[in-house]
Order: C-alpha cells, then sequence, then structure tokens
C-alpha cells in the first residue's frame, strides 16, 4: 500500500464511524436556546407559569387613583415605595427565598412584571431579575444617590419597583432590583 492510500484510508475511518452516531443524525428538536434567544423564550412564554385560571391586566389599562384611594388599597410599607419611591429595608422581604415556579405581580395593580425563571440570588437582600415580562415596566433617570440610576416603574399603575443596574448575570448583564413590597408571587397551579 502507497502512502497516498494509507492517509486516504485513515482520513476515512472516521467518517465510517459517523454513520451510525447519534449526532450524525438530523436533530428532530431544535437544541436548546442560548443567549438572548432563550431571555426571548423566557418574555415569550411566561404565561405557562401563571397558575391556571388567573386573569391578569394589561399594561395598556391604566390605573390612576388619587392619592387617598392608594391608602387604603396599600399597605404603609407598600405605600412607601410604590407611590413615594421608598426602599425597605434590605433582606426583609420574604420574596428573597421564594422558589417555586410562578409569577410576580405588581403589588399596586396586579400587573404581571417577573416570573421565577426571570429570578436570581443576586446576594443583596432584595428579590433580583435578570429581565421582565416585555412591556411591564417604564423607566427613568435618578439622581437620588449624586449619579443617575435608572429607575423602573410599573407600565400600568406608575408605581416605583426600584433600580436596575448592570451588574447581572449573563446574557442580559442586567439587575433589576425590585423592593419585595411592591411584589405579589402567584405560584403555579400545582406547584409545591
Amino acid at each position: 500500500m502507497d502512502r497516498r492510500t494509507l492517509i486516504k484510508a485513515l482520513a476515512a475511518i472516521p467518517l465510517l464511524g459517523l454513520a451510525g452516531h447519534p449526532h450524525a443524525q438530523p436533530h428532530l428538536q431544535p437544541p436548546p436556546r442560548k443567549g438572548a434567544a432563550a431571555v426571548e423564550d423566557l418574555q415569550s412564554t411566561w404565561k405557562t407559569l401563571l397558575a391556571e385560571g388567573t386573569s391578569v391586566p394589561s399594561p395598556t389599562s391604566k390605573l390612576e387613583l388619587p392619592k387617598d384611594e392608594w391608602k387604603k388599597r396599600l399597605s404603609p410599607a407598600q405605600y412607601s415605595v410604590l407611590r413615594e419611591e421608598g426602599t425597605e429595608r434590605a433582606g426583609t422581604s420574604p420574596l428573597n427565598d421564594e422558589k417555586r415556579p410562578g409569577v410576580f405581580v405588581c403589588a399596586g395593580c396586579g400587573l404581571p412584571v417577573f416570573t421565577s425563571a426571570m429570578k436570581f440570588e443576586s446576594g443583596t437582600g432584595w428579590p433580583s431579575f435578570f429581565t421582565t415580562i416585555p412591556g411591564a415596566f417604564a423607566t427613568s433617570r435618578d439622581f437620588k444617590m449624586i449619579l443617575p440610576r435608572t429607575e423602573y416603574h410599573c407600565a400600568r399603575c406608575g408605581g416605583h419597583h426600584g433600580h436596575v443596574f448592570d451588574d447581572g448575570p449573563a446574557p442580559t448583564g442586567k439587575r433589576y432590583c425590585n423592593n419585595g413590597v411592591a411584589l405579589k408571587f402567584i405560584p403555579k397551579t400545582g406547584a409545591g
């Protein structure tokens, strides 16, 4: 056998083994999406984490109430955060430890804003999320700490939720640092 024939034969060996290899077959299901595509999936399928039969408002159905009506609807802590842009103490929200599948809604108006799949442990003492349900928030600049910060408010009722920072996990790199009292959690039906 000459050298050229030997090289061709050696080169063909890996190709022969691929014929029956499972990775050589076309994928019947697309591979899991990563990065921005995975975030888009979370944002487009958020209703799968909503409890069956739960009715939620749309961000376009605005809710505007007078100050005294908000005071009747909200606890003093909720009113301070949602209507006066206050901040709860770090580590005080039971939602920090919430691990069940479900949806987080605005405590002021019930608008869905985050899902459990968007939550991560930031170590800051406030519930943190790396993305939001599309259309849930409007943003503005805040100079209360001298340096500018991006503040976010409920798109439906205008309630203050927190600030977004650029120190979150991949793929978004965002950390929506939310006051727990500004949220209510609706667990998915059948979740433990």
